[in-house]
């Protein structure tokens, strides 16, 4: 039987998978498609996700824990995004 992680370590497994799979520091990512055809407004998305990202690594990097809340709401919010980024051709399925 496998030991679950703590809630620090469950956070940091949900952004360095972010940080994976998101285009966050690619070149285009922070622009507006040339067809104004989006589904949701990816760059806005990514946007947030950034911020969130950055939120979350300064708070474990100064030994802050997520509670249970916090980190079913930030993987709810990744999996919405990653979704949208799908549905607008940003990443693949």
């Amino acid at each position: 039987m496998s030991k679950k992680p703590d809630r620090s370590t469950a956070m940091q497994q949900i952004i360095d998978a972010v940080k994976d799979e998101f285009p966050i520091y690619q070149e285009d990512t922070f622009k507006c498609g040339p067809d104004n055809t989006c589904i949701g407004c990816p760059k806005k998305l990514m946007e947030l996700v950034d911020t969130e990202l950055s939120y979350w690594q300064h708070q474990l990097d100064r030994g802050i824990a997520p509670n249970f809340d916090e980190i079913a709401r930030f993987g709810k919010m990744c999996k919405n995004i990653r979704r949208s980024l799908v549905r607008n051709n940003r990443i693949t399925a």
